[in-house]
């Protein structure tokens, strides 16, 4: 560079503005602005990433040439993290429903050889294609719902062939969808029928792990009564750990087993459910920097008495994330907006918490919070803008979808749920 000849501005490839209000959702949010709230604000993207945000008039000077759109008076925010989701499966389960009615619980169909075992069924007879377009359209779903990174689990399969045919599934996705996807191994979701637990148990902690390690980044174990013990459970993550697995639990969903904390222990990124805790689990979480995952559209669609107490985890010091937990059995939402509105209602979160927790605390819940979840400078320029002005209104209007336009690394990928289009999308 010349001597008194200064850089250059950057300029800017696409620029969002004119927003009732952008939140920003800082990793370090404070507590007088934990949403990093900007009136009138914009955010600039270059190369797929977050250049710069600021407020509108400040954005429109700095980048005079960058492709504009007018967010019309609409709030604008950082795209959805789905932490938690079983989107992979062959069938439904809509008779169950009735069931449950008629006064079952989810334990009593599991143990009746119904619930998840008729998905595993469904799953084992689909192929390869089948999964994946029957995926597909759940992942439209769920960007039109504003969620532009989702985590999927396998384990409806119970057998080494078909967890492998989920996690192939999986891959395949990743590479065609343009919303980011992060694989789980969940292998041990429920015992198989009819074969002893002892050697169930023995082929998930087998060499096998090094074969699913090459398909998922995370191995998930289901820790509660009628699914696998507390000790089954350690010994499979001890296991999962050494093979190169990062990992996550179902914990606490509907009896207080320690698995949380013993999860934590063992240096789990996330604990999931977390409706029953025993004493001390949330401190080892905190202590741990282990995410707590809650899932209110499980109690919600089961109609349970009891949802996990955000607040609590809170004043422990635990970082939370909100997820669905879509599944064909016990949630089938994709709505990340109304698990807002339930953690709100339900869980005892501030509109503030309960944002966060579906943007940056869902990206910490996968490893991801250094590069998406926030509208900050070098992350993932996942956007979405909605028909509201203010965040308050997405529980306030809960049970409706309030988002009007999704972008994906600051590319357009849907305004409903018809446009998410998969055969043209090439991952850079």
């Amino acid at each position: 560079m010349l001597k008194g000849h200064s850089k250059m501005p950057t300029e800017a490839d696409l620029l969002i503005h004119n927003s009732s209000m952008l939140l920003r959702v800082p990793v370090d949010g404070s507590d007088d602005n934990a949403l990093g709230v900007i009136r009138d604000g914009a955010v600039a993207v270059k190369d797929r990433k977050v250049l710069e945000t600021g407020t509108s008039t400040d954005l429109l000077k700095n980048h005079p040439s960058a492709q504009k759109v007018d967010a019309g008076g609409r709030m604008v925010m950082p795209g959805f993290v789905d932490a938690h989701t079983h989107l992979v499966h062959g069938g439904e389960r809509a008779a169950e429903m009735e069931m449950r009615l008629a006064g079952k619980t989810y334990l009593d169909i599991l143990k009746s050889g119904g619930g998840i075992y008729s998905t595993v069924a469904a799953t084992r007879a689909a192929s390869l294609e089948e999964l994946t377009v029957s995926a597909e359209k759940r992942l439209a779903m769920a960007a039109a719902h504003g969620t532009t990174t989702v985590e999927i689990k396998s384990g409806y399969g119970l057998d080494a062939g078909t967890e492998m045919k989920m996690l192939e599934c999986i891959a395949s996705l990743a590479e065609s969808s343009p919303l980011d996807i992060v694989s789980t191994y969940l292998g041990a979701h429920t015992l198989p029928a009819g074969r002893p637990r002892t050697e169930v148990v023995d082929e998930l902690t087998g060499p096998a792990l090094g074969g699913f390690r090459r398909h998922a980044e995370f191995c998930d174990v289901f820790c509660e009564d009628g699914a696998f013990s507390f000790d089954e459970s350690r010994r499979i993550l001890t296991a999962a750990k050494a093979a190169g697995f990062r990992l996550k639990i179902h914990a606490g969903q509907f009896n207080p087993l320690g698995a949380a904390g013993m999860a934590a222990e063992l240096g789990a990124v996330s604990a999931d459910h977390l409706e029953e805790l025993a004493p001390g689990e949330a401190g080892k979480m905190a202590e741990n920097g282990t995410v707590a995952v809650l899932l209110p559209g499980v109690p919600f669609f089961l109609q349970g008495s009891k949802y996990a107490d955000g607040r609590q985890l809170i004043d422990a010091g635990v970082r939370l994330a909100l997820a669905t937990d879509y599944n064909p059995g016990s949630c089938p939402s994709y709505s990340m907006p109304f698990m807002i509105a339930l953690g709100v209602f339900q869980c005892g979160l501030s509109t503030s918490e309960a944002v966060r927790a579906a943007t940056t605390g869902g990206a910490a819940a996968i490893g991801r919070q250094n590069s998406l979840g926030s509208l900050t400078e070098g992350k993932s320029a996942d956007i979405i803008i909605l028909n509201i002005e203010k965040p308050e209104e997405i529980p306030y209007y809960f049970g409706t979808n309030p988002v009007h336009t999704v972008y994906k690394r600051g590319k357009l990928i849907t305004a409903a749920a018809r446009h998410l289009n998969y055969s043209h999308h090439q991952r850079k």
